[in-house]
């Protein structure tokens, strides 16, 4: 397992740009929407501590934290969000579009598990060792590809780990409004194994993320992983309908990264928070300056036919 201070400098920074990007987006310097990942830190932390190099992950529109847990750049992150030719796709694919090396995300809900199963299917096919690893919400459990994939990864042995992250509110509506029955039974009708934990703590969840990924590499089969977790932010910019002091509450209790600074000795955890609030403003500050796209070159339209 990776050592207490490179886990917590992991986790925050996801935190510190997650919060960075909000506080900027009023300010006009981000285009379209986002979802960020506060308060969900310690599960990609803790899962994709564990990823090898061939490894793939399928991200869906709350994509940041893993994309900056899986290894990707900050200021080509931050630079997709402004549009800029910098950018993790040069501009184009925004907050919830992007792909790097093996990473992939995507903001059609759901859309994301057909996808992430056949990229598992052909690394079997391909006779790799490389697993899948795929994120989804709760809310993604409303939509009816979610068990044609589960039935299909199940039926054909697609080494595949389904990581469900439980906010327990979709969107705006609470769990209890828009869920009926468990989690665990989606997953363990098609035959799929399950570990579940309720926990912000980002220790627990890379040991279980250890655990089941090896799981997934020796039983050549999918596996489903259960976090329930927290959602510290708006689901998006602004649409949240909890009180300020529920989200108080919350974060006084189960705020992830808060949890994994009690570990540290003050000197080492006031170094790591000064170091990646540099690293995040540099961040910010080189991906403002960098250059927008620039257009093609005008074409004639009757070349492009006869060609």
């Amino acid at each position: 397992m990776p050592d207490i201070q490179t886990l917590y400098r992991a986790m925050l920074r996801i935190r510190r740009f997650e919060e960075t990007v909000l506080e900027e987006f009023s300010r006009g310097r981000f285009y379209g929407t986002t979802h960020t990942y506060l308060g969900q830190e310690a599960n990609a932390v803790g899962v994709l501590s564990y990823l090898r190099p061939d490894d793939i992950v399928v991200s869906n529109h709350r994509c940041h934290g893993h994309f900056l847990a899986y290894g990707g750049d900050m200021r080509r992150l931050f630079a997709e969000l402004m549009g800029r030719a910098t950018g993790v796709c040069g501009g184009r694919g925004g907050s919830q579009h992007l792909h790097w090396r093996n990473f992939y995300s995507n903001g059609i809900l759901g859309g994301t598990l057909p996808l992430a199963a056949g990229m598992a299917l052909a690394e079997k096919f391909k006779r790799s060792d490389a697993i899948t690893i795929a994120f989804l919400g709760d809310g993604t459990l409303g939509e009816g590809v979610v068990y044609e994939t589960l039935n299909m990864s199940s039926l054909w042995s697609a080494p595949i780990l389904f990581v469900v992250e439980n906010n327990r509110i979709a969107q705006s509506t609470p769990e209890n409004h828009h869920f009926a029955g468990n989690i665990a039974g989606r997953f363990s009708a098609f035959g799929i194994s399950t570990i579940e934990l309720e926990t912000s703590d980002v220790m627990t969840i890379a040991e279980s993320g250890s655990l089941i990924i090896d799981r997934v590499k020796s039983c050549h089969s999918p596996q489903s992983l259960i976090l329930n977790t927290y959602r510290l932010g708006p689901h998006s910019k602004g649409d949240d309908p909890r009180s300020a002091s529920e989200i108080a509450l919350l974060r006084q209790q189960f705020d992830p990264v808060a949890i994994q600074a009690q570990r540290l000795e003050a000197d080492s955890r006031s170094r790591i928070q000064a170091e990646v609030e540099a690293e995040v403003n540099q961040a910010f500050q080189t991906a403002l300056a960098d250059p927008y796209p620039t257009l093609w070159n005008k074409v004639d339209p009757g070349s492009i036919i006869a060609a």
